[in-house]
């Protein structure tokens, strides 16, 4: 009888999660879709411009978006495999509700809350590190992009900064090889944490990068860079589609330099909506006349790549053992010996696929 209450607790416990989830990315959207700027700005763009001929561009940013969460997922999983093989369809899943978590979330954690739903709790600590080296890898491909672009639309632009921007090139140029180094060396922070007189969980989780090598790093940066490629021509569609004109080197330019300075404000991506429509209104609006246009792709970009796949997230969520997949509902999971590496299909049919 008291198992049987255990696992009704367990079961409306649960529920109250998910539907507290469900709330807050309801409430998050209905904020961002119907009471924002952008959604003004894009019926005003749509009012005045020739669309039906621009449709081919709208449906590219669509077609683009699946190869987007599918290299991310892809990019998640090669980092997780030297621990656990996961389907390609369960990953998938997990970075979707990852999408779901960071729309409402302070700088994207949500997201490795997503990614944890999909390996079994024993893995956590195996999900999170490689979400952290995967976001490194974009990060180090939006840097990589940004610095170039900060500088063209610097130059075009803003020519009384140049001097300025001139100074910052060299030394951010030094930084971004430093950082690189760093990436393909990850392991280098494993030994080092040896030094510092660190808990035994955070020393254990650093033990991980370890089992990254060279080669595997450079394929997920590999994922990253073609990430970033697709949705930085996602929103060159929509810049095209919605009326923007300017050559198309301006423009990706423009893209580079908005997604840097998207990543440097830590905030939620739904509060970043703003930030985002602002920087590309610096990068790409400076002599005014396309306002309309611009904000109008930035705030469709938005609702194309993520509430979209928030969306199905939350309904991925829904199918989703909170509890279980957090190490709750089991204790024989807590209580295991760590020996848990022998069996890395645990929780999972076997995959031949890695």
């Amino acid at each position: 009888m008291q198992e049987h209450q255990k696992k009704k607790a367990y079961s409306v416990i649960n529920w109250v999660l998910k539907g507290t989830i469900a709330a807050f990315l309801v409430f998050t959207l209905y904020g961002q879709a119907f009471k924002s700027e952008g959604l003004e700005a894009v019926r005003r763009a749509f009012g005045a411009m020739p669309w039906a001929e621009r449709l081919p561009w709208l449906a590219g940013a669509f077609l683009l978006l699946p190869a987007n969460w599918m290299l991310e997922t892809q990019k998640w999983r090669c980092l997780l495999a030297p621990f656990l093989k996961v389907p390609f369809r369960r990953a998938f899943a997990g970075v979707m509700a990852g999408v779901s978590l960071a729309l409402f979330t302070p700088n994207r954690i949500g997201e490795y809350g997503g990614r944890l739903l999909a390996v079994p709790s024993r893995y956590n600590g195996h999900a999170v590190m490689a979400a952290l080296v995967g976001n490194l890898a974009q990060l180090l491909a939006l840097i990589g992009f940004g610095l170039p672009g900060a500088l063209y639309v610097a130059a075009l632009y803003y020519p009384e900064a140049q001097l300025l921007f001139n100074g910052f090139w060299w030394l951010a140029t030094v930084l971004l090889i430093l950082s690189y180094v760093f990436f393909f060396n990850v392991q280098w922070l494993s030994a080092a944490a040896r030094l510092v007189p660190l808990p035994r969980k955070a020393l254990r989780l650093l033990a991980l990068l370890k089992h990254y090598s060279p080669q595997r790093l450079g394929y997920a940066l590999g994922m990253a860079v073609a990430r970033y490629a697709v949705y930085s021509l996602q929103f060159f569609c929509l810049l095209v589609f919605f009326g923007f004109e300017a050559p198309a080197w301006a423009a990706l330019a423009g893209i580079a330099t908005i997604f840097l300075i998207q990543t440097s404000i830590p905030l939620p991506p739904a509060l970043g909506l703003l930030a985002r429509s602002e920087a590309a209104l610096l990068a790409l609006g400076p002599q005014g006349g396309e306002e309309i246009a611009i904000l109008a792709a930035s705030f469709a970009l938005f609702i194309i790549n993520l509430c979209l796949p928030a969306l199905l997230g939350m309904a991925a969520i829904l199918k989703i053992n909170v509890l279980k997949s957090l190490g709750y509902e089991i204790e024989v999971v807590q209580n295991e010996p760590d020996r848990h590496h022998a069996d890395p299909s645990y929780g999972f049919r076997r995959s031949r696929k890695n």
